[in-house]
């Protein structure tokens, strides 16, 4: 059937296959990179838990871990982390928000939505799916496509916020990555990714960013 023969296609590595890749990683926003991985999965006939979306054990306690390990985690790379790599306290990408009660909807949505479920559905679901049908399973591919897609990460950061955001991503990558490795689910990874950003919306938003990156280096 045309159906069977097309899905085929899609999640093969011919023309097809590799055009629907494109068109997703390169998508004009993570949002709609995502609605198009969900066509994805579900033309190609995909299933659902092949691409993180899996229901976790509790609903509650790993909505309750993301944020948690969200808000550590982005103020520990901030405090720590970043300061080691000689980042400036400020972030100028999105210095703009600082105090800017105008901007906050707009980017309320691009970091719940856009990168929370976009990201991590488009970085982690379907980019793992892809490389783990090309490279494998095993441990050396699993840690290959770990570092492979957190390189694609930061790179994608790297034209609306420069080197620190590159350096930021490419390292949230990486965590984000190997705990997908670990789990195969997205849910707590949407809620992390989400905090993380809203954690960093708040810190600019408030002018909190130059304390909280001298906290340990002064």
């Amino acid at each position: 059937m045309a159906a069977d023969r097309f899905a085929e296609r899609l999640r093969g590595f011919g023309p097809v296959g590799i055009l629907a890749t494109l068109l997703i990683l390169l998508a004009i926003t993570p949002w709609i990179g995502a609605l198009l991985v969900l066509l994805w999965a579900y033309w190609s006939r995909t299933p659902w838990s092949e691409i993180g979306y899996r229901r976790p054990a509790s609903w509650v306690w790993s909505t309750v871990a993301g944020i948690g390990c969200g808000i550590i985690f982005k103020l520990l790379m901030k405090a720590v982390v970043m300061p080691l790599l000689g980042a400036d306290p400020i972030n100028r990408a999105f210095h703009y928000l600082a105090g800017n009660s105008t901007a906050l909807p707009g980017m309320l949505f691009a970091v719940t939505i856009g990168a929370g479920f976009g990201e991590e559905t488009v970085f982690r679901g379907f980019l793992f799916s892809r490389l783990r049908a090309l490279l494998g399973h095993s441990v050396g591919a699993t840690t290959a496509i770990v570092i492979l897609s957190s390189a694609w990460f930061g790179i994608a950061h790297y034209p609306g916020q420069g080197v620190p955001g590159m350096e930021q991503a490419a390292i949230t990558g990486l965590v984000f990555g190997t705990i997908f490795a670990i789990t195969g689910r997205l849910w707590t990874l949407m809620v992390m990714h989400a905090s993380f950003d809203l954690t960093a919306v708040a810190l600019i938003y408030w002018n909190l960013e130059s304390n909280v990156a001298h906290w340990i280096f002064k």
